[in-house]
C-alpha cells in the first residue's frame, strides 16, 4: 500500500485535520458569520456556543469521523430562518465564509473545494427544496 492510497482512503475529517482542526474552523467561521453583515441577522438569538458544539459534532460526521451528531435534520434545523427569508444569496455567503476560513486555516485547495462540494449538495435541504 502506497501512501497515496492511505491518502485516499482517509476521510476528509482525518485529511483535514481531525477534531482540532473542525474545532478551530468552526469557531474562526462562527467569528466570520457574525460579522457578516449579509447573515449575521440570522444568529441574533442564537445560543452560539451551542450552536458552535452543534456544527462541531455535523461537521465531523458530515466529513466522514466519528458521529456524535444528535441534532435535527438540516431542512428542519433551517426551516425557521427560511421563514425569515434565508435563501440562495444567504447560502452563498456562508459558503465564502467557510471558505475564507479554510483558506486562513492553511487547508489545502483541494480539501477546500472538497468541503465546499460537500456544503453545496445539502444547499436544498438547507433551503427547504
Amino acid at each position: 500500500m502506497t501512501e497515496s492510497d492511505v491518502i485516499e482512503q482517509a476521510s476528509l475529517y482525518e485529511r483535514i485535520g481531525g477534531e482540532a482542526a473542525v474545532n478551530a474552523a468552526v469557531d474562526l467561521f462562527y467569528d466570520k458569520v457574525l460579522n457578516d453583515y449579509r447573515i449575521n441577522r440570522f444568529f441574533e438569538k442564537t445560543d452560539m456556543a451551542k450552536q458552535a458544539a452543534h456544527l462541531k459534532a455535523f461537521m465531523a460526521v458530515a466529513f466522514g469521523g466519528p458521529n456524535s451528531y444528535q441534532g435535527r435534520s438540516l431542512r428542519d434545523g433551517h426551516a425557521r430562518l427560511v421563514k425569515l427569508g434565508l435563501d440562495d444569496s444567504h447560502f452563498d455567503a456562508v459558503v465564502e465564509d467557510l471558505a475564507a476560513t479554510l483558506v486562513e486555516l492553511n487547508v489545502p485547495q483541494e480539501l477546500i473545494q472538497e468541503a465546499a462540494a460537500l456544503v453545496e449538495s445539502v444547499r436544498g435541504e438547507v433551503l427547504g427544496r
